[in-house]
């Protein structure tokens, strides 16, 4: 059996957990017409909805949920669905930006779904299971 080259699965749990573990992370949702995405180093208002309800920054993130390692995979995700209640939005829009309010804003991970409007009503979006094959952030 050869050698074989890649970063170890510890270190990987310790890097996403040095990201997400004791920080208080929030959730912004983005218009579909807006170009956020992983090179965006930290949260901004450029392109984020705006509506009844809805407070610029977005929502709380429950953050149960230390990164976890199976193997060499080591993976994170919030423990629990999150909820914009109550909200208004009119204008379509399709991703939202985790991010961390403990460390400057900093952008965890922008993630994209199916273009949608909300019209008096709650809008929720549902965690994937907390493991190494569907954990929302996954490093292999």
């Amino acid at each position: 059996m050869a050698n074989s080259q890649g970063i170890g699965g510890a270190a990987k749990q310790a890097a996403l957990g040095a990201i997400v573990n004791s920080k208080t992370l929030k959730a912004a949702l983005f218009l579909a017409s807006a170009t956020r995405g992983p090179s965006d180093a930290t949260y901004s208002t450029t392109g984020e909805v705006s509506g009844a309800g809805y407070t610029a920054g977005g929502v709380a993130v429950t953050n149960g949920n230390s990164a976890g390692l199976t193997g060499t995979t080591a993976f994170w995700t919030p423990s629990a669905s999150i909820v914009y209640s109550s909200v208004t939005l009119a204008t379509s829009f399709d991703a939202v930006m985790i991010y961390s309010t403990t460390d400057s804003d900093r952008n965890i991970g922008v993630f994209t779904f199916g273009g949608t409007t909300v019209s008096g009503g709650n809008f929720t979006l549902t965690m994937p299971t907390n493991d190494a094959s569907t954990g929302l952030v996954r490093f292999a």
